[in-house]
């Protein structure tokens, strides 16, 4: 999953490429954000989309995507090798970051940019999960043994 972040400059495979690709195409006010949003995952939207897509164009903001991330993130793994706990921690995480009241964004943050409320506001790359059930104390020492 992570080379789909990372480094497989492809938006339609990561939603986490494709917010960071929406934000720098608004804050340049770039009109070929309409297309970025475009689902061209499935073989049917490809065709249907299919000469509306400037590829050159999307090619570059895949590299400027890739080169954002490269640049900027690291990323810690968590091994659970069960789905639903699994499930289950990134959405308690995602949650109790998201609740956190000291928590938020810089100024500089890139996700100001982007056309999307919930991140904007949230102060995360996220839409899903938030602001549900966070950990709580009784979780700790299971999370504390994961990250060992």
């Amino acid at each position: 999953r992570l080379v789909q972040h990372f480094v497989a400059p492809n938006k339609d495979r990561s939603i986490f490429r494709k917010n960071i690709g929406r934000c720098l195409l608004n804050q340049d006010g770039d009109p070929f954000l309409t297309t970025w949003n475009l689902d061209l995952t499935s073989r049917k939207s490809k065709q249907l989309h299919k000469g509306a897509v400037d590829s050159p164009k999307q090619q570059a903001v895949e590299k400027r995507v890739s080169q954002y991330i490269q640049e900027r993130f690291s990323f810690t793994v968590i091994p659970v090798q069960d789905k639903a706990k699994r499930l289950e921690i990134e959405s308690k995480l995602v949650s109790t970051v998201s609740l956190c009241q000291h928590c938020g964004p810089s100024k500089t943050w890139l996700g100001l940019s982007s056309p999307i409320k919930k991140i904007r506001e949230s102060g995360l790359w996220q839409v899903n999960e938030l602001y549900k059930t966070p950990f709580s104390n009784e979780d700790l020492p299971e999370l504390q043994m994961l990250l060992g």
